[in-house]
């Protein structure tokens, strides 16, 4: 028998790296999509170039400091249950 490696396929760089690399290709094939999109915007600034993707990554950042924020209002410290580790 040959011994299996310990690291499943998504911890290996090399499928990690072709993850990333896809996700940016993915991102500039929708970049370029906006230069041949027709756009009907209802507000006038949502049809400034790039827009959306602003708007999506400005909501991602507010997600994420606010999760950040959130666990320090939240957390416990670690003996909140006790030390002894009884029930």
């Amino acid at each position: 028998m040959s011994k299996q490696s310990s690291t499943g396929w998504l911890e290996r760089a090399s499928t990690v790296n072709g993850i990333v690399y896809a996700l940016w290709g993915l991102c500039a094939l929708l970049i370029a999509a906006e230069f041949v999109y027709h756009k009907h915007p209802y507000f006038g600034f949502d049809g400034w170039f790039g827009f959306y993707a602003l708007a999506g990554f400005g909501a991602y950042c507010v997600i994420v400091f606010s999760a950040k924020g959130l666990r320090r209002l939240l957390a416990r410290d670690e003996d909140y249950y006790g030390e002894d580790g009884d029930a």
